[in-house]
């Protein structure tokens, strides 16, 4: 330990595996959730419903047109209704927990600057609360970004210079809700936008330029998110 040859471990204080445990509660319930969707959207293509264009996928008109679309058999109604109510029960449990995750962390101020920042809402800020904790633990913005999965992984090999895709060692939420508000800032921030776009007149895959962007992003955030002189308390 005193030359160095053994690496720190950071340990979460039990504030944060609460909050990790309540993240991941959300997350299984947001996957059913989806589930039910792509079932009720497996049904209605089984009979071959379209709904009327004006309509927005998931409305309110929406769901009472799919409990009553005329290319429906009987049996078929009946199903859309019941995965509905499963729908509903499923929106119900996910903004009850969202309640509790804001009760959590009322009075956390991590949280409450991470919501300042641009492209982060509720949901990601109680991602990054919960899976960084402390961003002065990580050394550089680099060592950061690949701990959320956002780095190339090197695929190199002889004279042959190639990347191939991310990474795959990293926390799969935590990357997939960083890619999410990649998304957001490539649409609604000028500097991202204008990155975004160059990528993509270079010829990169959408996917690569939105990676980028949330790799690059992830460096910044680091400088304004850390405090070397932060204690490191338990709550």
């Amino acid at each position: 330990m005193r030359v160095g040859y053994l690496p720190k471990v950071y340990l979460a204080s039990s504030y944060e595996r609460d909050l990790r445990q309540l993240v991941n509660h959300r997350q299984a319930l947001v996957d059913q959730r989806r589930a039910v969707k792509l079932r009720v959207g497996g049904v209605l293509r089984e009979h071959r419903a379209v709904p009327p264009k004006e309509l927005s996928r998931w409305s309110k008109a929406w769901v009472e047109w799919a409990k009553s679309a005329l290319q429906l058999s009987d049996h078929a109604r009946w199903i859309v209704k019941d995965l509905m109510e499963d729908l509903k029960h499923f929106n119900e449990k996910v903004l009850a927990v969202d309640g509790r995750l804001r009760e959590a962390t009322a009075d956390d101020a991590k949280v409450q600057k991470l919501m300042t920042e641009a492209g982060i809402g509720e949901v990601t800020a109680w991602v990054l609360r919960a899976y960084i904790g402390r961003f002065d633990r990580f050394k550089t913005g680099k060592q950061l970004s690949r701990y959320c999965g956002l780095s190339p992984c090197n695929a190199s090999t002889g004279n042959r210079q190639a990347d191939a895709g991310l990474i795959d060692g990293c926390n799969r939420l935590l990357r997939v809700t960083l890619i999410q508000a990649a998304h957001r800032l490539a649409r609604s921030e000028a500097r991202w936008i204008k990155l975004y776009a160059s990528l993509k007149a270079r010829g990169k895959p959408a996917c690569v330029a939105v990676a980028a962007v949330a790799n690059r992003w992830m460096r910044g955030l680091w400088h304004r998110m850390k405090e070397p002189n932060e204690q490191h308390v338990v709550q």
